[in-house]
């Protein structure tokens, strides 16, 4: 399988993800550190992947979505974006709200 059909994947397969630098537990870089806190602040399950990992998912991430940077969270297999975007939703309340029924489909999505 190819980088590009293992990261659809892994986006489709998880309500939601962050493709980051480094774990939750050991970011490598601040943005990532921020996105994951935000993500982990909401009591929500969320899955994540270490680009620093994985070669071909670190070079290929960027053209899955047409987005150059890292992190990337992914709800319901849609790109919310990365830190900035990430911290914002956190802040309004949205980003509760969107892993809520992400989370919440997943969970009742037949196996």
């Amino acid at each position: 399988m190819d980088a590009l059909e293992r990261i659809k994947q892994q986006v489709e397969s998880n309500p939601v993800v962050i493709y980051m630098k480094g774990t939750p537990e050991a970011p490598r870089c601040g943005f990532s550190l921020r996105a994951s806190q935000a993500l982990a602040a909401t009591g929500l399950p969320f899955a994540y992947f270490n680009v620093l990992e994985d070669p071909d998912i670190f070079d290929n991430l960027p053209r899955y979505a047409d987005w150059p940077t890292f992190p990337q969270i992914y709800i319901d297999s849609e790109l919310v974006g990365g830190c900035d975007i990430t911290l914002e939703l956190y802040q309004s309340g949205e980003l509760q709200k969107l892993m809520e029924e992400a989370v919440a489909r997943a969970n009742t999505a037949p196996s």
